[in-house]
């Protein structure tokens, strides 16, 4: 007799400055939701012990947050330097981990936040989730509403204008997000059939 399948517990652990960020958040949310998982969205500016726990407790964990001057935003820094608590005992070890982010600019450094996702994922012992996608809008058939239409491998990108409201988050860059939570949502149900294999 087969045991039932468990959906993959995913969370997001974002911060978002003005509201753009967390459209991209929830889009990563909707992805994962979309190919089964359970999923939990933390604003780490105001998380909670509760949240902490979701974290602990969860398969795969995605960091996001807006690109400020070359880096992650402040609150996520804090955030990132208070998960030296899970460090200290390897807590998120063999988790899965992806990220997603979010400038001005159509490259705005965008780079450097997603590896300074990888380099905090990779101190805690976790697996990296890529986003899977070739890059869009490089050829003369292409176009601003290709998926990965800024032509990130390590994550999610996403282009705001600076002018501009939480509204205006680019159509194709909300489809990316969604195809990194489908992305990691069915990497993770991987992963636990396979450690629950092992451990039958």
């Amino acid at each position: 007799m087969t045991s039932p399948v468990v959906p993959p517990v995913v969370s997001i652990a974002y911060h978002s400055g003005y509201g753009h960020t967390a459209v991209v958040a929830e889009a990563v949310r909707a992805g994962a939701a979309d190919a089964g998982a359970t999923v939990h969205v933390v604003d780490v500016a105001g998380i909670t012990d509760e949240q902490w726990q979701l974290l602990d407790a969860s398969d795969a964990i995605v960091f996001g947050s807006p690109t400020y001057m070359g880096t992650a935003s402040g609150a996520f820094h804090q955030f990132a330097e208070d998960t030296s608590k899970r460090w200290f005992t390897q807590a998120w070890q063999d988790k899965l981990a992806a990220g997603f982010t979010n400038s001005g600019s159509k490259s705005g450094d965008k780079l450097h936040t997603l590896q300074y996702f990888q380099t905090l994922a990779a101190q805690h012992a976790m697996h990296w989730v890529n986003l899977g996608l070739q890059p869009g809008w490089n050829t003369t058939e292409g176009s601003e509403n290709d998926l990965n239409r800024l032509g990130f491998f390590s994550g999610a990108g996403a282009q705001t204008n600076n002018d501009e409201g939480p509204d205006a988050v680019h159509k194709a860059d909300i489809a990316t997000a969604e195809h990194l939570g489908r992305r990691i949502a069915e990497t993770a149900r991987v992963f636990t059939a396979g450690r629950a294999a092992v451990a039958a």
